[in-house]
């Protein structure tokens, strides 16, 4: 049977030209903004998009002349953001990555981290500390919910309220700078989106 990581990369190798279609126009500034005006140091900074998808995100970042880095698990998605950035992109399962220790100053998971089951949460947020150099800035945006996981379709989903979020966050080694839910300008309950800005601490940085 396959697993849940498995068959929802299987459902965005089967769509990913409608997806790309689908997001290319999102507004995801405010997202944008929440990682930039974070990281510190004159810059440009090493950026690490973790479910870069076809690229569009990679794409803003690059123009602003970051180093940007895609990490994503669909092939047809890695070849597109190769194709329309040219961006290095490493092809890795989320739940299988090989990531370069103190790397990136910031790394930036919009709508991806979300596919994580929680079982494998604690790791994965770990890892992504780990590739961060100290003091570096992790951004998240995730679909809110009352901590349920299960599949929507053929997707794999983990829907965590906030006070989940930070308990997983806050223990793989980050203090949290801001959390906001989206779109802007909504009544909560149109909210859907929860975001948040983290930087790796200074005690985990020094216990590497």
């Amino acid at each position: 049977m396959p697993t849940p990581s498995a068959r929802t990369v299987a459902y965005y190798e089967a769509n990913a030209h409608g997806f790309w279609e689908g997001t290319r126009n999102h507004d995801v500034s405010q997202n944008y903004r929440a990682l930039l005006e974070n990281l510190e140091g004159a810059g440009p900074c090493s950026i690490l998009d973790v479910g870069c998808g076809p690229g569009r995100d990679l794409a803003y970042f690059h123009g602003l002349g970051h180093e940007a880095v895609g990490v994503e698990g669909c092939a047809a998605f890695a070849a597109m953001a190769r194709e329309k950035t040219g961006c290095e992109v490493l092809e890795q399962d989320f739940l299988a990555m090989t990531l370069p220790a103190e790397r990136f100053d910031g790394v930036f998971a919009n709508a991806s981290l979300f596919h994580v089951p929680g079982s494998e949460l604690p790791r994965v947020l770990r890892e992504l500390a780990a590739t961060l150099r100290p003091r570096g800035v992790l951004f998240t945006s995730n679909p809110r919910g009352d901590n349920r996981e299960g599949w929507n379709g053929e997707r794999f989903g983990s829907y965590w309220d906030l006070e989940h979020w930070r308990a997983f966050v806050s223990a793989a080694g980050f203090v949290e700078l801001a959390h906001y839910y989206r779109p802007e300008g909504r009544p909560f309950d149109e909210q859907p989106w929860l975001a948040s800005v983290w930087r790796k601490t200074a005690r985990k940085a020094a216990e590497r």
